[in-house]
């Protein structure tokens, strides 16, 4: 296919790429290492994405503080959080608020004040830009907010997963976590893979001649 013909003739997709995130979500591709603030057990702190390198990484977008359906969601993850600790995990939770918004947020709000994992500012959209999950339509009632992204990140900083919502629909922190224990299940058994709806203990497959027209 020629670029003109890739392009609806216009030839401009040099000019769309040059206009894409430097890192637009790609399955293998290393998350970039990224500065933030983040509020977490009390305190403001300061980190990067290599501070978290050698453990699987979830991170966790949301549209704003002071919201609806988000809370939900962050509550259903704390209470998810030791499962996700247990699987050598970090859940990074992420908005385009700042880090006084999330202290005002976690002191007033009784489902958010269960958190522990690290609750990560990004007020520049600049993280939320580098996933893709930036709203910047200007005609959208969320301009300047993410959408509902999540991210499973291993060891390694590469990206192994990820699923992105409507800000009107809620996710499941249970899924998330089937979506690790996959994860983690094929990194470590080398050569085999996970079927539709694996879950930790289920059966897997291994790849090879013998299987083609057998499943």
């Amino acid at each position: 296919m020629s670029q003109d013909a890739c392009c609806g003739g216009g030839g401009h997709c040099q000019d769309e790429a040059e206009m894409m995130p430097e890192f637009f979500p790609v399955i293998g591709k290393t998350v970039p290492n990224l500065e933030f603030d983040y509020y977490q057990k009390e305190a403001f702190h300061r980190g990067h994405f290599s501070d978290f390198q050698g453990k699987w990484v979830v991170v966790f977008f949301y549209p704003a503080d002071f919201t609806f359906i988000c809370p939900t969601e962050l509550e259903e993850m704390q209470n998810n959080y030791e499962k996700f600790k247990g699987l050598g995990a970090e859940v990074l939770s992420v908005s385009c608020d700042t880090k006084f918004t999330h202290k005002a947020w976690h002191d007033h709000s009784p489902a958010i004040k269960k958190l522990e994992y690290p609750m990560v500012a990004d007020p520049s959209g600049d993280i939320a830009k580098a996933f893709g999950v930036y709203i910047d339509n200007e005609q959208d009632e969320d301009y300047g907010l993410a959408l509902r992204g999540s991210f499973i990140i291993n060891p390694d900083g590469v990206l192994q997963a990820y699923e992105v919502h409507a800000n009107n629909v809620g996710r499941s922190a249970d899924e998330l976590l089937r979506k690790l224990e996959a994860a983690i299940f094929v990194r470590t058994h080398g050569g085999e893979v996970c079927p539709a709806n694996w879950k930790k203990g289920g059966k897997t497959l291994k790849p090879g001649i013998d299987l083609v027209g057998k499943i």
